[in-house]
């Protein structure tokens, strides 16, 4: 069984307690005797909230530095595992291996108009699309800021990825996406990675993904975890 440490990187507008503590990864790595660094990116959790977007332009630096000096497994959902993407073809020794969930075309596409819509929503508290409206609730957490969330996405110098600069991520890596995400297909990513497996969760949507079993299992068994 590996023995290194696992990172686990949340999403936007949530935290390492309510994405991988609440939907029980903690405990299971734990479990598998592993030891989790949970991280909570500026903006979110118990990070500091600035209310800048200048603040977030070394979003990724920043995760870094919580990293121990040698190699990490790691877990990333959504924006976490952007971050992790990007972090791992610029770090490719940093990381053992990768599981990364939530994410497929929405890497390669630049919409500074739903970036926006996400922006305001989160401003706001109000959206006129299920989608949007999934963001305009997610800082009704106790722990959330709008005004941080909302400069955190707009933020003008987040990570752009092509099959050149993921070609440099030569760690194994675990894709997991469900078919009903609106990241869904994640073609354009595996096809750019060397070595990858993708997992596809039948009938599960974006924000189901964190707490589908069939994503806890996958990525337990990809980085030989299981606790039992």
């Amino acid at each position: 069984m590996s023995t290194h440490p696992v990172v686990c990187l949340h999403g936007f507008g949530t935290s390492y307690n309510s994405t991988w503590v609440a939907n029980g990864w903690t405990a299971l790595l734990e479990d598998a005797g592993r030891e989790v660094i949970g991280i909570d990116m500026l903006g979110h959790g118990s990070a500091e909230k600035p209310t800048d977007s200048a603040a977030y332009e070394n979003l990724e630096e920043n995760v870094l530095s919580h990293f121990p000096e040698h190699p990490v497994d790691a877990i990333g959902f959504s924006m976490g595992a952007a971050v992790l993407l990007h972090l791992a073809s610029v770090n490719p020794n940093r990381f053992n291996r990768l599981v990364v969930s939530g994410v497929g075309k929405n890497l390669f596409e630049r919409d500074i108009n739903f970036r926006d819509a996400i922006a305001k929503a989160v401003e706001s508290g109000s959206a006129d699309t299920p989608e949007l409206r999934y963001f305009a609730q997610l800082p009704e957490s106790p722990d959330a800021n709008r005004e941080a969330l909302a400069a955190f996405i707009r933020r003008k110098n987040s990570p752009v990825f092509s099959k050149e600069s993921l070609s440099n991520l030569t760690r194994p890596t675990l894709v997991v996406v469900g078919e009903n995400d609106f990241v869904f297909p994640p073609d354009q990513l595996v096809n750019a990675l060397p070595e990858v497996k993708l997992v596809t969760l039948p009938g599960v949507d974006h924000f189901a993904t964190p707490k589908n079993f069939g994503f806890i299992d996958a990525a337990l068994d990809f980085l030989d975890a299981q606790p039992f």
